[in-house]
């Protein structure tokens, strides 16, 4: 990753790093490791919303590790927690994106999530890779998300292609992917509504929309992305659970993390969930969106 990205990684992780991480690296610093030391650990962990069950995982680890290592000092275990966080992060593969003559991304979140913009902000990436960006307004049951997305669409300066207020958001798939062909554009990014994951009418719905695609681009859609809050914790964890189960989730877009001291959520999501974290969300502007790099955030909660 470019340094630039791994500065506003570093940046945005500020309010997690100074109410939890700042504290933990104190913890560790040159006393000697205690009984107290573990529960403390586990204590600030949790409170970063690294989740309990992983929070319990770690710290179970570095237990073994300090005894099998004989690290009796706080300061040895600090470098040891570095290792055991970053090994909850995978190594991230390239998307399924490129190869073909059109790929297809469909942008799943419930609302007020940060969906939208994170929208604009990827087809503002993806634009300066020289990729052909159209967006598909398939929240069609929302006036204002059409309006919304119309607006960012104008600033990022790519095509969208909306339907009818309460109309069919498969027929907005359908008529943005020929639009995409006759415009010549090569990424099609599709909006959809921002659900509850307890309306089960409307997760179904999401499985329509996806077999809409399937049927006029082979593999559609190429990702699946899920917009998560990082200011709503562990409760996005239960939000990430539910659309895996319907949509099949290939990666999470990571918003607000500038906003929040919960930024230890990344690790409940790699570990239970088994999903790559692709991009995160590190400010307001369209610029403010970093693909994420699991070495420069680990390294950016303890700097």
């Amino acid at each position: 990753m470019a340094t630039g990205f791994a500065r506003s990684i570093r940046d945005s992780l500020s309010r997690t790093r100074n109410a939890v991480f700042s504290r933990v690296a104190g913890l560790l610093g040159t006393s000697e490791v205690t009984d107290e030391t573990w529960e403390t650990l586990e204590e600030l962990l949790i409170r970063a919303d690294v989740g309990v069950e992983t929070t319990l995982y770690v710290v179970e680890r570095l237990r073994r590790r300090a005894r099998d290592e004989a690290i009796l000092h706080a300061d040895e275990l600090q470098e040891a927690l570095r290792e055991e966080l970053r090994g909850l992060l995978p190594d991230p593969a390239p998307l399924n994106l490129g190869g073909r003559e059109q790929d297809v991304v469909l942008v799943v979140g419930v609302n007020g999530s940060g969906k939208t913009t994170s929208i604009a902000k990827m087809a503002h990436h993806w634009q300066r890779t020289n990729r052909g960006v159209l967006l598909a307004a398939a929240d069609t049951y929302r006036a204002a998300a059409v309006e919304q997305l119309d607006i960012w669409a104008d600033r990022v300066g790519v095509d969208i292609v909306k339907g009818p207020p309460g109309g069919d958001p498969g027929a907005v798939i359908f008529d943005a992917l020929q639009a995409a062909r006759s415009r010549d554009k090569d990424l099609v990014i599709v909006d959809t509504a921002g659900r509850l994951h307890t309306q089960y009418n409307l997760m179904s719905e999401l499985q329509k929309i996806r077999r809409v695609a399937s049927e006029r681009v082979e593999g559609a859609p190429h990702e699946i992305l899920l917009v998560l809050d990082a200011t709503t914790g562990q409760n996005a964890l239960s939000q990430a659970r539910h659309f895996q189960q319907v949509v099949e989730v290939t990666g999470i877009v990571l918003a607000k993390l500038d906003s929040t001291a919960r930024g230890g959520m990344v690790f409940a999501v790699a570990r239970e969930l088994q999903l790559p974290v692709r991009f995160v969300g590190t400010g307001e502007a369209v610029e403010d969106l970093a693909v994420f790099d699991p070495d420069a955030f680990v390294q950016g909660l303890f700097e």
